[in-house]
């Protein structure tokens, strides 16, 4: 069957761009077009475009051909360009669905049948979807990176290692008597430990590629009216949270998407801790140390013009994610012997409502955000199905590598379960289970 789609952007645009795929386009360029002749590969040709059951030009645009196998599907594909109004692309989508043998294409038919035909592998259109879904500067260099295929580099080039180490153990057991050298698993186990402790060093990435394309965690933390949402505002460059000098005012928990430096972040504001006999700030107040919890990195406020006692309570949210603010510096006259012990990333002494010493916090804010999530010089995972079926992979080798004196089937089958584990992260073995789940998240059209 053959599919079509938009492909560009929903609304009004000076251009959109309908996609064709299978094996009918060309006869779908002819019915359109009027015309026997079909342009050029992957040349632009100015083309009227008609509509072929009532003979009516439908719009003048652009037509580029691509003969399968050489094109993003693997089949022979057509992009009609034509202007961007709704009436002309309804007209074109409606001519369309009335040839013989198209229909609509659904979400991600198009990278699916890109992947069913060998053009591209999982974490390719994995990255893909993140290219489209991509926000801020150092997602799109990510999801690049991962779209050209160097995430599925490593893993084929682990697995073939892997196949390599099986054919040494399979050779002894199927031709125990001829001449194969002698202590097979003394040859195979420098190469699967020389693979296991790279697959460890991958996975000991901090989770530092999910960051990146989720957006890093940031939770603001404090006691009632310590400056958490005029912080906010301020990171936001907004009025994003109500600012009042009543206690208890934010209650629930407020989420703000930044781009900062080039990077994902999203900033949460939460209730302010204390002790309360409303119900509904208890579990604003429960929320708020919930999410922190999970939290990628922590700021928290203190108020500096208060004794410093009362807000010790305050210490058991403090740890090595944790950034401290000592706020309202500008309230107080003279130095305060107060810190918040060294368990902490850094104190900085700041008025968010006066803005003083604010720019140094930033850049040490800037700084933290890069050095969690700056691209590596090797790609990052950026999945947690990734990561699942390293860690059941790694599981295999480091029973193969315990276990050398069992017999060299059981030893062989290790292999076998860890070479398939990698193989399903590119779509090379036994991933129909997760196909709709990784299409379903493309917009249709791609």
């Amino acid at each position: 069957m053959t599919i079509f789609a938009l492909s560009s952007g929903q609304g009004r645009a000076g251009v959109s761009v309908i996609r064709v795929s299978g094996p009918e386009t060309k006869r779908a360029i002819v019915s359109l077009t009027n015309a026997g002749n079909i342009p050029i590969p992957r040349r632009a040709a100015l083309r009227w475009f008609y509509d072929p059951g009532k003979n009516e030009k439908l719009d003048q645009g652009l037509l580029i051909w691509f003969p399968g196998p050489d094109s993003f599907t693997g089949e022979d594909v057509a992009e009609f360009h034509i202007h961007g109004g709704h009436a002309v692309v309804t007209g074109f989508l409606d001519a369309l669905s009335r040839l013989p043998n198209l229909r609509s294409a659904e979400p991600g038919e198009f990278s699916r049948r890109a992947f069913d035909n060998g053009k591209m592998d999982l974490t390719s259109i994995e990255g893909l979807a993140d290219l489209i879904n991509s926000e801020t500067e150092s997602q799109r260099r990510q999801a690049l990176r991962q779209m050209d295929g160097k995430l599925a580099a490593i893993y084929e080039g682990w697995r073939q290692e892997i196949i390599t180490a099986m054919a040494y153990l399979e050779a002894d057991i199927d031709f125990s008597e001829e001449e194969i050298p002698e202590d097979v698993t003394g040859r195979v186990r420098p190469i699967i430990k020389k693979l296991y402790d790279e697959i460890e060093a991958h996975l000991e990435d901090s989770n530092r590629g999910e960051r990146l394309r989720d957006g890093l965690q940031v939770v603001i933390l404090g006691s009632p009216n310590t400056g958490k949402s005029t912080l906010l505002n301020y990171l936001s460059k907004r009025e994003a949270a109500i600012v009042s000098d009543i206690a208890g005012t934010t209650r629930d928990l407020l989420e703000v998407h930044l781009d900062i430096s080039g990077f994902p972040v999203t900033v949460i504001d939460t209730a302010g801790l204390r002790i309360s006999d409303d119900a509904i700030e208890r579990e604003g107040i429960r929320r708020a140390e919930g999410r922190a919890e999970s939290a990628d990195l922590k700021i928290v406020l203190i108020d500096r013009s208060v004794n410093g006692l009362k807000e010790r309570y305050m210490m058991k949210h403090i740890d090595k994610n944790t950034m401290v603010l000592w706020n309202k510096c500008d309230l107080v006259v003279g130095d305060i012997d107060i810190d918040a012990g060294s368990n902490s990333l850094g104190e900085w002494n700041i008025s968010v409502k006066t803005h003083e010493g604010i720019d140094v916090f930033m850049e040490a804010f800037r700084d933290e955000v890069k050095k969690r999530m700056e691209l590596t010089a090797a790609p990052s995972l950026t999945r947690s199905r990734h990561r699942e079926n390293l860690q059941s992979c790694i599981g295999h080798l480091e029973r193969f590598l315990s276990l050398g004196h069992l017999e060299l089937e059981l030893l062989s089958e290790d292999l076998r379960m860890a070479a398939r584990d990698l193989g399903k992260i590119t779509g090379f073995v036994d991933v129909e289970d997760i196909l709709e789940k990784i299409f379903k998240e493309f917009c249709v059209g791609k």
